[in-house]
């Protein structure tokens, strides 16, 4: 047994303490039985490239948990050190370049947007306030306006890494450049150990404009198909999904189509006044002000804490009366209460060439589907309901984004094939002895 002395804490898996600091953060109550075999909460970036250094000696691999917002739950491997983030919460701005540097645990809506607030700036966080930057942007980052702007992992200046030697390096696009292509994009697949970005910030929105137009479920293959053209024609400051969700105190979902303007104002929403039964929405807001507080309120609202998980996703592509018997289905009959499923466009995001990272499958329309139950015995329903949703979609997939995957459930692409040998390449060549495991279950590649 290797001894190593850390500032932070540590944890043999016989010593008291250990089964809580091994699901410490774990956001989804329904946990996996697996368990590293120690765990080490690490104070500094010393301190982890210690621990993967004693990860070697004991033969172990590495696992890392950031935010711990991880509906698998990447962090929990069995045979490894987990290296806990916890601590790695700084945050530091410099108004000259516009760069705002944190820590992988700090979390986007609760912490960094507040703090950038007060400077005036702004950076394209989780919808979820509590999602952990760490694991976000590696996976790339579905943030705010992605449609827009871009994936959050685009904005990533540089970043510090404890490699699989146990070094402590600087990446960008002109140091290690290799590990900065890979590691925006391939998510827990990262060989590798962030504890600090960079992250180019804009200045913060002047004001926000919200259209929601709430249908009955029965009118969702009329909406839907309207929705599938419409998005198209709604610029690039506005943020626009379709949602199934089931109101509070209700007992059937709802299809809400909502779209959020970045200063665009009321006309960039126009768009929406096409829907051919507008008129039969049972509540609508039309181009109305709204507090960005307010919406990080409903987010959090939306993903509750202390629930059980299940999510799956799939980039869409193919022609409309083909999809929308696939998706119907998902958006009329949600197995919980707390279920929501999503539909998203990101039209103007494949309209430009986005920088060389790992991340490398997207079209322009997307499907997430997030089941949320409450107790054990529910499990078996929701994995039913979500196999049987994806299944339906498998067929238009042309893969999916890390942050909504289950590899253990369902493989699918994640990188294109060019993207995937090299990541593969990389890999071989930074991590040749396999230190960190790399994914639960295994995407599928072509």
């Amino acid at each position: 047994m290797v001894t190593a002395a850390f500032t932070g804490a540590f944890w043999w898996s016989d010593d008291r303490g250990f089964a809580d600091a091994a699901t410490s953060r774990v956001f989804n109550q329904r946990r996996p039985a697996r368990r590293p075999a120690a765990v080490l909460r690490a104070a500094h970036a010393a301190d982890v490239a210690a621990g993967v250094k004693m990860a070697a000696a004991e033969g172990w691999q590495v696992a890392v948990r950031s935010g711990g917002h991880s509906w698998p739950a990447w962090s929990l491997r069995e045979n490894t050190l987990l290296i806990d983030l916890a601590r790695f919460t700084g945050m530091s701005y410099d108004p000259t370049s516009g760069i705002v540097a944190t820590g992988p645990a700090v979390r986007g809506g609760l912490d960094l947007d507040p703090y950038l607030a007060g400077y005036d700036r702004f950076f394209p966080v989780g919808h979820s306030p509590t999602v952990g930057l760490g694991g976000f942007l590696l996976q790339g980052g579905i943030g705010w306006n992605t449609r827009g702007w871009g994936w959050a992992a685009e904005s990533i200046e540089s970043m510090d890494v404890i490699t699989a030697d146990g070094e402590l390096v600087r990446c960008s696009e002109t140091e290690n450049a290799d590990l900065f292509w890979a590691a925006r994009g391939s998510g827990p697949g990262f060989f590798g150990v962030v504890t600090e970005f960079r992250l180019r910030t804009r200045p913060r929105f002047r004001e926000l404009t919200k259209s929601s137009y709430v249908f009955p479920a029965e009118l969702t293959a009329e909406v839907l198909s309207w929705y599938l053209t419409a998005r198209h024609d709604l610029p690039p400051s506005v943020e626009l999904c379709a949602v199934s969700c089931t109101p509070p105190g209700s007992d059937s979902p709802v299809l809400v189509i909502d779209a959020l303007s970045f200063d665009g104002g009321p006309t960039s929403l126009a768009a929406l006044s096409t829907c051919p039964v507008a008129d039969k929405a049972t509540t609508s807001q039309v181009a109305q002000p709204v507090a960005f507080a307010d919406l990080q309120t409903e987010q959090l609202r939306a993903n509750p804490e202390l629930h059980r998980y299940f999510a799956d996703n799939a980039f869409l592509t193919g022609p409309a009366p083909e999809l929308l018997p696939a998706l119907v289905p998902a958006f009329t009959a949600l197995p919980t209460a707390r279920t929501f499923t999503v539909l998203g466009d990101f039209t103007p995001l494949l309209s430009r060439r986005p920088p060389g990272m790992a991340l490398s499958v997207q079209t322009d329309l997307y499907f997430a589907a997030y089941v949320i139950g409450e107790i054990p015995e529910e499990d078996a329903r929701c994995r039913s309901w979500l196999d049987g949703t994806m299944n339906r979609v498998a067929p238009y997939s042309a893969g999916c984004y890390l942050g909504d995957s289950d590899f253990t459930a369902r493989p699918d692409r994640v990188m294109s094939d060019a993207a995937w040998s090299k990541y593969q390449q990389i890999r071989d060549a930074r991590d040749p002895e396999g230190r960190f495991p790399g994914y639960l279950g295994a995407p599928s590649q072509s």
